[in-house]
């Protein structure tokens, strides 16, 4: 084996230690999980919203941003929860590209993984006690949970890392929600056995240790669309996918069923202004059928400051560097429209 070292990474129990939550903090944290769970146990009437930039690129808009969100919220927390996207890590197709602020906590400087643990939590940590926020990230690499563990409201497991093993027991470890994305294929089957597998309790190797979890029963599905064998992308949120998933969800026997819907990605084609009219679509769907109701527990959006994105080395303040996103303006008005939805739904 041939890797060159750079650096020693510190150990989560030594990052917890030199930014510690406040108490007010943790007492957020425990209100918004059980908020959170009651949705997904069907407890709630109320709809998630997983929304925020494809991912945090720089402190200052992200923060922005998620105060404004949080001006929002006042007008919509009797009919939805929001979850801010706060992505600090990005799988890429290839391995190239902006791979997140863990990596590279300051986009126009070399990577530095070190430095970057210390960013996201700061960054994490600012969420909660500046907005009231707790936040979703993607669990990229699995031991990497434990930098946040304490501190985030939602994990998300990328299309691309569902059939992974590590993910999967992992998950079955973790007290928060964990959604799990349909993979690239769109193969509902695996998704769902994924799922199973992070519901069960297992014992396996984990950060130097032998490890026994008790399995996790909020492990639920993503829905993200698909790519076919020429690389098209095939939409799986329309009223008959969300009814398939429904009866498979049956059959497979699972805990607390339940569906996000992902509005960008495979879904939109990757056009994102197509984000609302698929959201109003899957509310009508839910709307039409009780089955899909009872499933369908929100929706992941992706938007920021300004409409649709730029390159790596663009300087437009609050406009992606990743995935295109809503703009403030469009953001704002969807999720008002999706609050008055939702409370014609109950």
């Amino acid at each position: 084996m041939s890797f060159k070292y750079i650096q020693n990474i510190p150990t989560p129990e030594e990052i917890k230690s030199e930014i510690p939550l406040s108490k007010a903090a943790l007492e957020v944290k425990a209100k918004r999980d059980l908020e959170i769970r009651e949705v997904l146990e069907g407890k709630s009437s109320k709809k998630i919203l997983v929304i925020g930039p494809c991912s945090a690129d720089r402190e200052d808009s992200v923060m922005e941003y998620m105060t404004r969100l949080a001006g929002v919220n006042e007008k919509v927390k009797e009919q939805l929860v929001l979850i801010p996207r706060l992505y600090t890590n990005k799988p890429r197709t290839t391995g190239e590209g902006y791979k997140g602020m863990l990596h590279q906590p300051d986009i126009n400087e070399a990577p530095d993984i070190s430095k970057g643990i210390y960013t996201i939590r700061h960054l994490h940590k600012r969420l909660v006690e500046e907005t009231g926020f707790t936040g979703a990230d993607e669990m990229l690499y699995p031991e990497n949970a434990r930098y946040l563990d304490d501190i985030l409201a939602y994990h998300a497991v990328g299309a691309r890392s569902v059939e992974n093993q590590g993910h999967r027991l992992t998950a079955s470890g973790i007290n928060e929600p964990v959604g799990m994305k349909n993979p690239t294929s769109g193969y509902l089957n695996v998704m769902l056995n994924s799922i199973k597998a992070a519901q069960l309790p297992h014992d396996f190797i984990f950060s130097g240790n032998e490890v026994q979890t008790d399995g996790n029963p909020l492990a639920h599905a993503i829905l993200r669309g698909a790519m076919n064998q020429y690389g098209r992308s095939i939409p799986n949120y329309h009223y008959e996918d969300l009814m398939m998933l429904s009866r498979m969800y049956t059959e497979a026997n699972l805990k607390n069923p339940a569906v996000i819907v992902d509005c960008n990605h495979a879904n939109s084609m990757k056009l994102w202004n197509e984000q609302p009219r698929i959201a109003k679509e899957v509310m009508h769907s839910a709307k039409s059928s009780e089955s899909i109701n009872r499933l369908f527990k929100g929706f992941m959006i992706e938007s920021y400051l300004m409409d649709g994105a730029q390159s790596e080395k663009g300087t437009n303040y609050g406009q992606s560097i990743t995935d295109a996103c809503l703009g403030w303006d469009k953001t704002e008005k969807l999720v008002l429209e999706l609050a008055e939805l939702t409370a014609k739904l109950s």
